[in-house]
């Protein structure tokens, strides 16, 4: 009996190879075949998929990646909403030469001037060098300290460096006691600017076209910057 069971199972897995590899097709006994032609028909221009190279990649990265649905109106929106812009200090005389200009340029109501003031700054100042070699030597001497510092913007200072600035005297004078406890010796507290007082210009809501307005009056800005009000 367990040899006929055997027997049985060995016909049945042969069949079953046999039937699996179509060789009983002739007899009408073949697996059906899985397709999904649906699939291909719903492609959309498969021939233009394509690799991106490396420099495609590289921009697609640096712009974000892909647009997302409704993104397009709101980036434009953004990139055309007006901004508020500021310039100064001006002294009473730029004001005057310059509000003659604004009043023939740009439309009435699109900027104004507001009274305002720089506060004093107080400097842990090194210098004057006698030379760029001494300059250039006494910031090697800083960098090795860790001490930071710029270049002073008082002329009169000049060739210096300023390692801190501060509204206040005191403020400065306890920094050079900080930087004295790391190592520097020949510094001093002094004042790289007094108190100004003048007029700051403002403009409330800039536009693609006053923008290209105020590039005209540049020049007139005395070297001030427009720069996003606070």
């Amino acid at each position: 009996m367990l040899r006929l069971v055997v027997l049985l199972l060995a016909l049945a897995n042969v069949a079953y190879f046999a039937w699996s590899r179509g060789a009983l097709a002739p007899l009408g006994m073949t697996p059906s075949v899985q397709t999904e032609p649906q699939r291909m028909a719903t492609q959309i221009r498969p021939e233009a998929i394509r690799l991106l190279n490396a420099d495609e990649t590289r921009q697609l990265e640096n712009s974000g990646g892909a647009a997302r649905p409704g993104n397009g109106a709101s980036a434009a929106a953004e990139a055309t909403a007006p901004e508020c812009l500021q310039a100064g200090l001006f002294n009473e005389q730029q004001t005057t030469t310059l509000r003659a200009s604004l009043e023939k340029a740009l439309p009435s109501g699109s900027w104004q001037f507001e009274s305002s003031a720089e506060p004093a700054r107080w400097i842990v100042y090194m210098g004057k060098y006698p030379s760029e070699d001494a300059l250039a030597k006494k910031r090697n001497e800083l960098r090795q300290l860790g001490v930071a510092f710029r270049p002073v913007s008082n002329d009169a200072l000049a060739p210096g460096l300023a390692l801190a600035s501060f509204a206040q005297q005191a403020d400065a004078d306890k920094e050079l006691a900080r930087v004295a406890n790391k190592g520097v010796r020949t510094a001093r507290v002094v004042q790289e600017r007094a108190e100004a007082r003048g007029q700051i210009l403002k403009l409330a809501a800039v536009d693609a076209a006053l923008h290209a307005q105020l590039d005209v009056l540049k020049p007139q800005l005395e070297g001030k910057a427009l720069r996003p009000c606070p």
